[in-house]
């Protein structure tokens, strides 16, 4: 049975009257296997599509009534009114997901979170490990548009480098590593030793997600070279816009919510490798 009206109809009301967009139904157009246990979802949205930044996150809602929680995914690639997540299947909710087929529908919130700031020129290094690969997949797509910045993916995988062909379509260069061989910040020092960090003479700003442990070598590695450097924070949420206070993180100003103050903050603002 269904809950919402069709997408067309409460998105554009809802615009129309100068509101953001409530909880609709879109179809899904594609459900893909990357990797064993790592699916790639597509569904149609022009609202998002036209409006989602790099690091931005959309909820899915499941259609058990008993799991009343959305599922926060960052949004991976745009292509026209089409946005896609990607998310390794953890729980009966994402297992809901990945069983879905072109033609199901499936309600989404969106686009909700801070963007990484590339408005500045810049030579970007997109440092991404794990299932933190879509907001940088994100921010490679928005970045190739800019012809004043370069691009750099730095992916590190457990082992199936799912990704690689996804960055190579929009990043400069991209380099990746799997566990077996190092991590991210073997990449980065490679990049050093190669003279890889400065390219056409734009400052270095590095954007990275991915497991805690991870992003806080990257924190201390770009504040040892004094690069500036934004961190997209992955953490548990229960609302994704602010109210439920599920997600909050230390930072130098007190604890904020990484869904409505984030998920974007600076490695200052975490207070990371100083």
């Amino acid at each position: 049975m269904a809950t919402f009206t069709p997408t067309a109809d409460v998105v554009a009301e809802a615009v129309q009257a100068g509101y953001f967009p409530p909880r609709h139904t879109v179809e899904i157009t594609d459900v893909t296997e990357l990797t064993p246990g790592v699916v790639r979802l597509a569904f149609h949205d022009p609202y998002i599509a036209a409006h989602a930044k790099p690091a931005q996150f959309v909820n899915l809602y499941t259609k058990d009534p008993m799991r009343l929680m959305p599922r926060p995914f960052g949004v991976s690639e745009i292509e026209g009114d089409e946005v896609s997540v990607i998310f390794a299947v953890v729980g009966e909710g994402t297992a809901e997901f990945a069983r879905y087929q072109a033609g199901d529908t499936v309600d989404v919130l969106g686009p909700l979170g801070n963007p990484f700031k590339t408005k500045n020129p810049a030579h970007y290094l997109l440092v991404a490990g794990g299932l933190g690969v879509p907001p940088l997949v994100r921010a490679a797509q928005h970045l190739a548009a800019d012809e004043r910045s370069r691009t750099t993916a730095v992916v590190g995988y457990r082992d199936v480098r799912f990704a690689d062909d996804v960055f190579a379509r929009y990043a400069d260069r991209t380099v990746s590593i799997d566990n077996a061989h190092g991590n991210v910040v073997t990449l980065l020092d490679r990049l050093e030793a190669d003279g890889g960090l400065t390219v056409d003479g734009l400052e270095t700003v590095i954007l990275s997600c991915g497991p805690l442990p991870m992003m806080k070598a990257v924190a201390a590695w770009a504040a040892k070279r004094s690069l500036a450097c934004q961190l997209s924070m992955e953490q548990r949420m229960g609302c994704g816009f602010g109210t439920c206070v599920l997600c909050t993180v230390d930072t130098v100003d007190g604890r904020l919510k990484v869904c409505a103050d984030g998920p974007v903050f600076t490695r200052e603002q975490l207070g990371w490798g100083q």
